[in-house]
C-alpha cells in the first residue's frame, strides 16, 4: 500500500510519503497535532491533497498527476472514528445491517463471524444508548467489517474510553489482528495501544513521517528516544516454550529465551513482550551472584545521546543477529565500561511486560 499526500493549512503543511503493508496493522503514531488523522482522512477520500496519491492492493485509488480520485463512498473501506457513531434510532442488529445493505452484501457475509469475534450476539436487539462505550465501539467495528472493506481505518478508536473500557475493547481488538486478512491502519498516541497492536510503525511528527518500518525495528532505534518519552525500549513477539515447576514460565524465541512470573500461560501460545529500556543493565561477562534470571549475550550495535542528561541509550544485537534490544545506561557506566559498538556483553534484563 502506497500512499503520498501534501495539504497545506495556515502554520502547518502535510508532507509524507507512505508505504504501509497489504496485511496487518499499521500504527500511525505521534502527539497530537502532528498530522496523523489527517493522513487518515486523505486516505478516506474525505480530504482532497493537491499532490496525492493512494494505491491500496494494486488498485490506485487517488492520483492527482493523472486526474483520478475516487470519493469516498467508491473506496471499499471501514472507518472507525473516536465516537461510535451509530444511529441512535436503530438496534444494535439493525445498524448493522445498514452496513451490510449499503455494501450490498444482503446474503450477511461473515455477520455470524463477526458476532463471534466481537462477543456482541447478546446486543443485537438493545439501542446503541443503552451500550457502554467499549460495546458501541465493538459494534462500530463490527458494522464497518460487514461493509467488506479492502482497508480498515480506525481513528484513536479508544481515545473516548476511560480506563476499564479501554481494558475491555483491547482483546477484541488483538482477536481482528489475529483474523483479519485486509490491511489497518491504526491512529493513535498510545505507545501501550501500539505496542499491543501494531506489526508495522509509522512515526509522524510536524506532519512529517519520520520513521517508517516494521514496530520491532523503529522502537529499538536509539536515535528516535525522544519521540517515545519514558517508553523506550523493544518489543518482542515470543513462543511460550514451557510451565516450570518452580511458578515461572519459559519463554522462546530467536535471541534467545526469558522467564516471566506465572504458570498460567499455555504452551505453544504466542506473547509479545515490551522490554524497556530502563529495565536492561549491562555486564561485561556473565554473572552467577545475581539475582536477575534473564542474562542474554549481546553485541553493541550503536550507542547514541539521550533527552536527558548523563545518560546513553545502547542499540544491541543478540546472537541471532536480528533481534534489538535497547537498554538506557549512565553516561558515567559506559565509559567506566568502555562500551562501544562492537563490544560484547550481556544483557540483564529486570523486567518483561507482557503484551498479549
Amino acid at each position: 500500500m502506497l500512499g503520498r499526500f501534501r495539504v497545506g493549512y495556515p502554520g502547518f503543511t502535510l508532507d509524507v510519503d507512505l508505504f504501509m503493508p497489504e496485511k496487518g496493522v499499521t500504527a500511525l503514531f505521534g502527539p497530537s497535532g502532528s498530522g496523523k488523522t489527517t493522513i487518515l482522512r486523505c486516505m478516506a477520500g474525505l480530504e482532497r491533497s493537491t499532490e496525492g496519491f493512494l494505491s491500496v492492493a494494486g488498485e490506485v485509488w487517488q492520483d492527482e498527476e493523472h486526474g483520478i480520485f475516487l470519493s469516498t463512498h467508491k473506496r471499499p473501506l471501514g472507518l472507525v472514528f473516536q465516537e461510535a457513531s451509530l444511529f441512535p434510532h436503530l438496534s444494535v442488529l439493525k445498524n448493522l445491517q445498514y452496513g451490510m445493505k449499503r455494501a450490498g452484501n444482503e446474503k450477511g457475509e461473515r455477520f455470524e463471524a463477526m458476532l463471534d469475534l466481537l462477543d456482541i450476539r447478546s446486543l443485537l436487539k438493545r439501542a446503541p444508548d443503552s451500550l457502554s462505550g467499549g460495546e458501541r465501539q465493538r459494534v462500530a467495528i463490527a458494522r464497518a467489517l460487514l461493509t467488506r472493506p479492502r482497508l480498515l481505518l480506525m481513528d484513536e478508536p479508544l481515545a473516548a474510553l476511560d480506563m476499564r473500557r479501554k481494558l475491555e475493547i483491547l482483546p477484541y481488538l488483538e482477536r481482528l489482528h489475529n483474523e483479519l486478512s485486509i490491511p489497518v491502519v491504526y491512529v493513535s498516541h498510545s505507545l501501550n495501544e501500539v505496542t499491543r497492536l501494531a506489526d508495522h510503525l509509522v512515526l509522524i511528527e510536524n506532519g512529517r513521517a519520520t520513521a517508517n518500518g516494521p514496530l520491532m525495528d523503529i522502537l529499538a532505534r536509539p536515535d528516535l528516544s525522544a519521540a517515545f518519552a519514558g517508553e523506550t525500549g523493544a518489543v518482542l513477539e515470543t513462543t511460550v516454550a514451557a510451565r516450570e515447576a518452580d511458578g515461572l514460565t519459559r519463554l522462546e524465541f530467536p535471541g534467545g529465551k526469558l522467564y516471566i512470573a506465572g504458570d498460567t500461560y499455555t504452551p505453544g501460545n504466542r506473547l509479545r513482550c515490551h522490554i524497556h529500556a530502563s529495565d536492561i543493565s549491562l555486564a561485561l561477562s556473565a554473572r552467577t551472584d545475581t539475582s536477575i534470571l534473564n542474562t542474554l549475550p549481546a553485541t553493541v550495535a550503536a550507542v547514541a545521546e539521550t533527552d536527558t542528561p548523563g545518560h546513553a541509550l545502547v542499540q544491541l544485537r543478540l546472537m541471532d543477529g536480528k533481534t534489538l534490544l535497547l537498554a538506557r545506561i549512565t553516561e558515567r557506566s559506559r565509559q567506566a565500561l568502555a562500551i562501544t559498538p562492537g563490544l560484547t556483553v550481556i544483557a540483564q534484563v529486570k523486567s518483561v511486560a507482557i503484551l498479549r
